[in-house]
């Protein structure tokens, strides 16, 4: 990226500009840094069967994380106002594709990611309260279901809403003390866990046959497990969908965009949030991942009666972090994982609500969302569309399970970060002359090779029966904001 003396511009936003750099650069962190690094790796080694292509997925997730953002640095330093993403597309665009985006990141990607987080933050809860645990239902109608853990994981929700709407300082000062947290923690787990791999062979031992791929797979009744080898399609299917996994874990970058107007000297201080940001977390969890190979064999049987012999595909309920921690702290590790995750999960969904309501604030001032939600309370923050995305979020955490809401977000998530980057050429040519304070680094190559790695994994996911039920709903929640955008404007008109 190559900065620019010119100066900022003024906004109509009726923000306070009080985020810095390192606050704008932790809540990238934090953001993106949720419970999936502890749990997807688990799912990932049985689809793939090897730590080669394991550790290839998450290099493979962390460059086009890195990609993507280098590009937004370019949309960001020319558009630094409230709504980001939304304004991006809408002036690459046109108004109706930026409210598409708007009513999926509302119905699906920005709160079925603080629905999917608050049920981490309940599942981690429940190793000290058993009665969090999901199998404690109380009673279902239809898809929705109600139980302690599910009230319990919208309370959190509704905790964070509040803290939230008594002003950005609030938030700021939540993201701050959790992201520091975790990170340190996180720092501390990888040194120990490659120190002690180390010293017993775990990682040279893994590491022995590191291409040979395989699909591990287990009978639900007759808990028989058999193993098909990967070659060809069948290997890139299966790293297409172990994807999203990464992906997911990856995912909520692109929040700092949304609350713009709240960044001082946001020509420069998001477009280097968002690089410095991905980059540290693209590193923890490429060394997170190596600490798992450091101290568990990657390969398992799911009822094996130790931490080793369940291995990483196996570990208890997914918890991979766990199973590693227990390696090098024993019995106690249970309890340590299950803090720091509850640290990382309430933190994560800290950077999601502050961020996502500022999105609505936007539309609403265009006309294009609920018309209370363009007010600003005392506190100046949208206090009406905070309380709007917790209304919703609550919702899915009755009717979705993690793993759904995992595909329809990630999915829904990578298509419009496609199309927004893919408007960073149409605004190349459409404005030559704009204000442009930064560049995005390798243009036209690196957003190119976005776009086109981006496009392959949503074909494989709609073409994977696995995937492909869910991320196709994803397709036609954003559809349904067609209809809905001529609604809205026919009633305001």
């Amino acid at each position: 990226m190559t900065p620019s003396t010119t100066p900022e511009s003024t906004t109509s936003d009726h923000f306070n500009r009080s985020l810095g750099l390192l606050d704008s650069t932790l809540i990238v962190s934090g953001s993106m840094i949720g419970s999936g690094i502890f749990i997807v790796s688990a799912s990932m080694a049985r689809n793939l069967g090897s730590p080669g292509w394991l550790m290839l997925l998450w290099v493979m997730t962390g460059i086009l994380t890195v990609a993507a953002a280098l590009s937004y640095g370019e949309l960001a330093g020319m558009m630094p106002r409230a709504g980001g993403q939304y304004v991006y597309i809408q002036r690459a665009y046109n108004p109706l594709l930026g409210f598409v985006y708007g009513w999926t990141v509302f119905t699906v990607i920005q709160t079925g990611t603080i629905a999917a987080v608050a049920v981490a933050f309940t599942k981690f809860s429940a190793v000290f309260m058993p009665a969090l645990n999901p199998e404690n239902t109380w009673f279902a109608i239809g898809p929705v279901s109600f139980s302690l853990g599910k009230l319990y994981a919208i309370g959190s929700i509704i905790l964070l809403t509040w803290l939230n709407s008594r002003g950005v300082q609030s938030g700021k000062l939540i993201q701050n003390v959790f992201t520091s947290a975790k990170l340190v923690a996180l720092f501390g787990l990888i040194l120990l866990g490659i120190g002690f791999g180390l010293s017993n062979g775990s990682l040279t031992a893994n590491f022995q046959d590191m291409w040979t791929a395989t699909k591990t797979v287990v009978d639900p009744v007759t808990n028989a497990v058999s193993i098909t080898p990967l070659v060809g399609t069948a290997l890139l299917l299966a790293f297409g969908v172990s994807m999203i996994g990464s992906l997911f874990s990856a995912d909520a970058w692109n929040n700092v965009t949304f609350i713009a107007g709240e960044i001082k000297n946001p020509r420069r201080n998001i477009p280097l949030s968002l690089f410095f940001g991905t980059l540290l977390v693209t590193t923890i969890y490429a060394l997170a991942n190596i600490a798992y190979l450091a101290v568990l064999p990657l390969k398992g049987v799911p009822d094996a009666a130790t931490v080793v012999g369940r291995g990483m595909q196996f570990a208890e309920f997914d918890r991979i972090g766990t199973a590693a921690a227990s390696m090098v702290f024993g019995d106690v590790a249970v309890g340590i994982m299950a803090v720091l995750i509850m640290i990382s999960t309430f933190g994560c969904n800290n950077g999601l609500i502050l961020a996502g309501a500022r999105l609505y604030y936007a539309m609403a001032t265009d006309g294009l969302f609920l018309k209370s939600a363009s007010k600003l309370n005392k506190n100046s923050v949208p206090g009406a569309a905070l309380w709007l995305q917790c209304a919703w979020a609550s919702v899915l955490c009755l009717s979705g399970k993690y793993g759904d809401l995992l595909d329809y977000c990630t999915f829904a998530s990578l298509v419009f970060y496609i199309v927004t980057i893919g408007g960073l050429f149409r605004l190349r040519a459409k404005e030559p002359n704009a204000e442009r304070p930064y560049r995005a680094f390798g243009y036209p190559f690196v957003p190119a090779l976005y776009i086109l790695a981006g496009v392959g994994i949503c074909l494989i996911l709609l073409i994977d029966p696995q995937t492909r039920f869910n991320t196709g709903m994803g397709l036609v929640i954003a559809g349904i904001g067609v209809p809905v955008y001529f609604w809205t404007k026919r009633a305001n008109a």
